[in-house]
């Protein structure tokens, strides 16, 4: 599992990273990658470790902990690589892949008064080519 995690995030790297404008694909493409690596429930879930004890239960919680702290840290580490690095340093600062997932659905997956701004003045400067008919165009 280490070994294609590092082909996984190799090959990520070389690829379209998070931009801030590309977050719509993005997201679907790195489920995607999260999924083949069998740690994309880190997304929705969180642990925490639980208190120490000898019974079998705590044994057992110690156990599901460890397994999760691992995959949130593959998770992890995926999602960091899969972005630009402004934007890898401004995320960093997250702990948990389910908080950084958050993070950047809030900041670039809902429809924000920039993004309208945005969208409307490439819009408006849009020009219509004098060569080509509406149809070409």
């Amino acid at each position: 599992m280490v070994t294609a995690c590092k082909n996984i995030i190799a090959e990520l790297n070389r690829g379209d990273k998070l931009d801030g404008d590309n977050y719509d694909i993005w997201y679907r493409k790195v489920q995607y990658v999260l999924e083949e690596q069998e740690v994309k429930e880190t997304l929705l879930h969180f642990m925490e470790q639980s208190e120490q004890g000898d019974t079998p239960q705590h044994v057992r919680d110690l156990e599901a902990y460890n397994v999760w702290k691992k995959k949130n840290s593959i998770a992890r580490i995926t999602l960091l690589s899969c972005m630009q690095d402004d934007l890898m340093c401004e995320f960093e600062e997250f702990e948990t892949a389910k908080g950084m997932w958050e993070a950047l659905k809030e900041k670039f997956g809902a429809t924000s008064a920039t993004k309208l701004r945005r969208l409307n003045q490439r819009f408006n400067d849009y020009k219509k080519r004098p060569n080509l008919s509406m149809r070409q165009h």
